[in-house]
């Protein structure tokens, strides 16, 4: 058996930039990707925490060192300049690896600069 298991996360970054006329994604900051265990265009779950959307995307990586999270295309829709939202990116694993899974978690503060770390931190 297999089990979806929470592998990264980003928590409490804040939407910079929304651009409707884009093919979609969600555009980060890729020294932050590197730090949530998430790769670039791996497909990510967003949870708005202002307007309690949830969507599905990819991750695509922006300008390094600019702390942006860039709502694109249709998901440009789903929040607003400001938004507190979490990214989420899932990994398929057999039930000993999900039995001892420890995702790698940051938590941004206000500039979208990393506050905390938790989880494995030895990569993915």
């Amino acid at each position: 058996m297999k089990k979806i298991m929470l592998s990264g996360k980003i928590h409490t970054a804040r939407i910079t930039r929304c651009v409707v006329d884009y093919e979609g994604s969600l555009e980060i900051d890729p020294e932050l990707l590197k730090e949530a265990g998430i790769l670039p265009y791996e497909k990510i779950l967003v949870a708005n925490r202002d307007n309690g959307s949830r969507l599905e995307t990819y991750a695509i990586p922006g300008k390094p060192g600019s702390r942006d999270f860039c709502l694109n295309g249709p998901a440009a829709r789903q929040g607003k300049v400001g938004d507190v939202v979490t990214v989420m990116a899932f990994s398929l694993c057999d039930e000993a690896e999900a039995a001892v899974i420890s995702p790698k978690v940051i938590v941004l503060n206000e500039r979208n600069e990393i506050e905390r770390r938790h989880g494995r931190m030895d990569g993915i």
